[in-house]
């Protein structure tokens, strides 16, 4: 019997507390959240509120796989000292690095990362992806670090790295799994099939 090489896994990265963000940007988070399913692959966040929550919530919608990383070291310190929430989760797993740590963890984890909105918490996921040379995306036009990224990655004088955008979470999925395509076979990587 063949098995079934691993889905991709796409991190959603974004503001926990959202009130900055575009008024349609929770919306907009929820349908990436679908788009990923939709799209053959897997949900990964920090476990957290606001934008990672509502990408959460559309993957469990459309019936996929959610996946939380936790800066807590435990479900009891996720819940009542972060005050984070379980639900819409299919498994959290529980670091115990903190935010700093988690996130390097989080994007790490990931094959690729899409930035919705966003804080500073954000923006160094962003930017350890970045560093990474990981395949991103940018929902743009949802406020907070998202809208701000193109013009910090200009002034960094850096190149423009591995970063597609767009304000469409259905292109923008798919724009981002094509860079993982696109980085596998430049580098050669393949998923081995295994016959048990």
């Amino acid at each position: 019997m063949e098995s079934s090489s691993p889905k991709y896994k796409i991190c959603v990265s974004g503001a926990a507390e959202s009130t900055h963000c575009g008024a349609n940007a929770l919306a907009l988070a929820e349908e990436v959240g679908r788009e990923i399913v939709r799209q053959g692959a897997v949900l990964v966040t920090g476990a957290t509120s606001g934008i990672p929550y509502w990408a959460a919530k559309g993957t469990k919608a459309e019936g996929g796989l959610s996946i939380g990383l936790s800066p807590a070291a435990s479900e009891v310190s996720h819940v009542k000292s972060y005050k984070l929430p379980i639900d819409y989760f299919d498994l959290i797993i529980y670091t115990g690095f903190d935010y700093a740590g988690r996130n390097l963890l989080l994007t790490r984890a990931a094959d690729a990362v899409i930035t919705i909105c966003g804080r500073m918490g954000t923006l160094n996921e962003f930017t350890i992806a970045f560093e990474d040379r990981k395949p991103q995306g940018v929902l743009t036009g949802t406020g907070g670090t998202a809208d701000a990224l193109k013009k910090i990655i200009e002034g960094m004088h850096r190149g423009p790295g591995k970063v597609v955008y767009d304000n469409d979470p259905k292109k923008l999925v798919k724009a981002v799994i094509a860079l993982i395509k696109k980085e596998q076979k430049r580098i050669g990587a393949t998923y081995p099939r295994l016959n048990v």
